[in-house]
């Protein structure tokens, strides 16, 4: 069975993308208005070459790592899908930035929300090329590669598509200042120290292996991984079973539950598991609970997030 955390990022998939009332709102969508080459620049992606608007007005962002990374460029969508939108919270792990934002659709875009928003720009992930000839009906659409392991990719085409280049490099300038900062506030404190992190859905666990959002920043940050998740893993994660519940552990360990699939109720069962309280981690109390949808971004507002959790937790916390 496939690692079910790195394709929660890639729409929860499971979810069949052309639905019979797509296919009845495909029927309905006019033709996006061609753009003057002088007013729009060339963008190749997934689905060949589309001249996207200079200065788009009215963006619409598929899928939460799209959204994340607009916002972090300087631009409110006034549309997204979101994947791991939870109700009652912000559509993001950055509060304050979603307001007045529509979502049109969780796995998959209403069509007909869509299209009712007038948008000029439609970006999004390569999760929805079979959807691709609605979507470039609605307004100039691109779709990007978004995986999970190089999530700073995605970064880079929304940034192309949008024009704003100029300020993904001060994002990634401000993200090393962070990052070496964060080293100095460390210190030594952990060089011999293994950071875990771990995945709790449903009835299962995963552990993040280096090669994931969170890994990278860990790495970048020059933290140790346990042996079990120092290394390259297929969407950048590994499944594990309460009986190989040895693999989480750490001399830390951080915990997120995605609580929309009934992760909290599973991990209140974990909890009671004599594998877990045997736990280093657990029995030195160094177990920190994380907000799912920051740890899960894939965009570069989730690496405040993740980075403000590691001063709270590895330099504030005695």
């Amino acid at each position: 069975m496939r690692i079910f955390f790195g394709w929660l990022i890639l729409g929860i998939l499971g979810f069949t993308l052309v639905t019979a009332c797509n296919h009845h709102t495909s029927q309905t969508i006019s033709s996006s208005p061609k753009l003057p080459a002088t007013e729009c620049h060339i963008i190749k992606h997934t689905m060949g070459e589309t001249c996207v608007p200079i200065n788009p007005q009215r963006v619409v962002t598929l899928s939460s790592s799209t959204l994340g990374n607009a916002l972090a460029l300087g631009i409110k969508p006034i549309g997204t899908t979101n994947e791991i939108h939870q109700e009652n919270k912000s559509l993001t792990s950055v509060k304050d930035k979603t307001e007045e934002i529509k979502l049109i659709g969780l796995s998959q875009p209403n069509l007909e929300a869509a299209l009712l928003l007038k948008p000029d720009l439609i970006i999004g992930v390569d999760w929805f090329q079979s959807i691709y000839p609605q979507l470039s009906k609605i307004a100039p659409t691109v779709l990007g590669e978004l995986n999970y392991p190089t999530w700073e990719k995605h970064l880079s085409f929304v940034a192309e598509a949008l024009g704003k280049q100029a300020t993904e490099k001060a994002l990634w300038n401000r993200y090393y200042q962070r990052m070496e900062e964060l080293k100095l506030a460390l210190g030594n404190r952990y060089q011999d120290k293994k950071i875990s992190f771990i995945y709790i859905w449903n009835d299962q666990i995963s552990t993040d292996a280096k090669n994931s959002f969170v890994g990278s920043i860990l790495s970048d940050a020059l933290l140790q991984r346990p042996a079990s998740q120092n290394i390259d893993a297929p969407y950048g994660a590994v499944e594990i079973s309460l009986e190989e519940l040895e693999k989480a552990d750490g001399d830390i360990l951080f915990v997120a539950t995605y609580a929309r699939d009934g992760g909290n109720q599973f991990f209140e069962k974990i909890q009671r598991n004599l594998l877990w309280k045997n736990l280093k981690a657990v029995q030195e109390n160094h177990v920190y609970f994380v907000d799912f949808t920051a740890w899960a971004a894939t965009h570069m507002l989730g690496t405040d997030a993740v980075i403000d959790d590691l001063y709270k937790y590895l330099v504030n916390t005695p």
